[in-house]
């Protein structure tokens, strides 16, 4: 390799002695990153120590606080009435299926039951990289674009995908369709399940940080687009077709033995309640580690 002289520039700074160089700058220590929150679920058969995400879902975590510790507002089921009190003292785990979730926070107990109020998802879409997968390639679904955006058979194609996508371009009726066939199939081809969940009804926020609903986590559930409220559910196992429609927002942290516990339970059909009711005995915000 041919020897490349230093510049007279480049020399003349390493030669001039420390005084006459600028003193290098202080640097400060990064503060101390602040520990997320963590709550402590107790429960008829056992305990539950989760850690949740506010830099991935901050309504959401402030929201699931709230009503653990009774510091939120909700309508009380049986008055009607705006109440605070801790919410999920009492409740039970009204739905669990095996190898794949538990479910709790319904006031009424059967999964039909709400707080009085919805609020929206915290969902990271392109972080979880929906944005770059198309729902169609070479014509067909993918396994994990059919997944994403709920693809089954043609029916669910229809209604999922193209219906939207026509009522987004303005398409009501068949004339119209058969006019703009090569715009629709164009606009179909280049797809994305991003956006084909925006069709339905879906918002996301590429500011929270992204978190796939994976084992051990605590997700919002919900009856679609924007209708969280109080109930939840933790995963048994990594849940890849619910990447984009709810809200992860934690953790298990400890305790995971007891969510797969629960999640043996015998259950009774249709509707996988368990047979023996488990409740939730409380849940509170506890000291996280530091």
């Amino acid at each position: 390799m041919r020897h490349v002289p230093l510049s007279l520039a480049l020399l003349a700074i390493i030669v001039l002695p420390l005084s006459a160089q600028e003193e290098p700058a202080k640097t400060e220590e990064a503060p101390a990153a602040e520990a997320n929150p963590v709550v402590l679920i107790k429960t008829s058969m056992g305990d539950i120590e989760v850690e949740l995400w506010p830099k991935a879902a901050p309504e959401t975590v402030k929201n699931f606080i709230g009503l653990a510790e009774g510091t939120k507002e909700f309508k009380d089921p049986s008055s009607g009435e705006m109440v605070k009190r801790p919410y999920y003292d009492g409740l039970v785990f009204h739905r669990v299926i095996k190898d794949f979730m538990i479910q709790g926070g319904c006031p009424l107990g059967t999964g039909s039951g709400n707080p009085g109020f919805k609020f929206k998802d915290e969902i990271n879409a392109k972080g979880l990289g929906l944005d770059k997968v198309k729902v169609l390639e070479n014509g067909r679904p993918t396994q994990e674009s059919a997944m994403a955006v709920g693809i089954r058979d043609q029916r669910s194609f229809q209604q999922r995908v193209l219906q939207p996508l026509l009522t987004k371009l303005g398409i009501a009726n068949q004339e119209q369709f058969q006019a703009r066939q090569e715009e629709v199939k164009t606009a179909v081809d280049n797809l994305t399940c991003m956006e084909a969940l925006e069709n339905l009804g879906y918002k996301f926020d590429d500011t929270l940080e992204a978190k796939k609903p994976l084992e051990g986590c605590l997700a919002m559930a919900n009856s679609g687009p924007n209708t969280n409220g109080s109930q939840f559910f933790i995963n048994l196992k990594d849940t890849p077709w619910l990447i984009g429609k709810h809200t992860v927002f934690g953790k298990v942290s400890k305790g995971f033995d007891i969510v797969q516990k629960i999640g043996e339970s015998e259950v009774s059909k249709p509707g996988d309640r368990p047979v023996t009711e488990i409740k939730i005995v409380s849940i509170r915000l506890v000291k996280s580690d530091s």
